[in-house]
């Protein structure tokens, strides 16, 4: 047994929908699931969610708002999307609600982005925790290239935030100190996606220990930092077969068990 759950998110299994995140998650041993809002209208069903729940034994750890670039079609305003979010989290009583910080585009969002989850905060007892993010960078220009893309910012361990999720594969696309950022966050730190990185331009959530980022060292401080959230599977398996996809998930879990016994 883990000190804190170890949950797989949706995203995971992307583009399967739902149900299979479910039924790999138990199959597999994880704690929970953590339900991506995406197009499928089952993600946003909270009857159906609890029945997948109830059906295979996991609860739903977290809830990922659609605040992402291919997610802007759902649920409309990046408040809009918050809001429906923390709603279908209470209706799931699910703890936590992965939010993402505005686009450089969403100006009227952006200015205001830490004053309006500080208000929703006050209002619910979920935890809306902020994901750090990454700029996004030009190829062959390195440091100088990077194009800031969220508002107010990408790193949220900058701005006042009571609640943040750190995304290991971020750290590495940022070329971040993951250690420092865990250590910055401090006891705002709620939930963990466990994933891995090279540094390279593309955001790759690979398995963990499979690229640069310290990722067994951020397991082996939560105790540390006072951690009482959940750590996430968020790994790509997109464009592998079903049984590459799993191997990579058991392999996920494995190295989050290992490392935070």
């Amino acid at each position: 047994m883990t000190p804190w759950p170890v949950g797989l998110s949706a995203s995971s299994c992307y583009p399967c929908k739902t149900p299979y995140t479910f039924e790999v998650a138990e199959r597999l041993g994880y704690d929970g699931v953590e339900v991506m809002v995406w197009g499928e209208s089952l993600s946003r069903d909270a009857r159906g969610l609890q029945r997948l729940s109830a059906r295979h034994g996991l609860p739903i750890l977290a809830v990922d708002a659609p605040t992402l670039f291919l997610l802007q079609h759902v649920w409309g305003t990046t408040w809009d999307q918050i809001d429906r979010s923390v709603a279908l989290a209470e209706e799931l009583g699910c703890p936590t609600v992965v939010a993402h910080p505005p686009f450089a585009w969403q100006r009227l969002h952006g200015r205001r982005f830490v004053e309006g989850v500080a208000e929703r905060q006050a209002r619910t007892e979920v935890h809306i925790a902020v994901e750090n993010m990454y700029p996004w960078r030009v190829p062959y220009a390195g440091e100088r290239g990077r194009v800031p893309m969220y508002l107010p910012g990408w790193d949220p361990t900058h701005h006042d935030y009571e609640h943040v999720t750190l995304d290991l594969s971020h750290t590495a696309t940022a070329h971040a100190d993951a250690v420092a950022m865990a250590r910055a966050a401090g006891r705002s730190l709620r939930h963990v996606h466990l994933a891995d990185g090279s540094g390279s331009l593309k955001d790759e959530h690979l398995p963990p220990g499979e690229g640069t980022q310290p990722c067994a060292e951020v397991l082996g401080m939560l105790g540390e930092l006072g951690f009482e959230g959940s750590v996430v599977v968020e790994v790509s398996t997109r464009g592998m077969s079903r049984e590459e996809g799993t191997d990579r998930l058991r392999r996920s879990l494995a190295f989050a068990r290992e490392h935070l016994a």
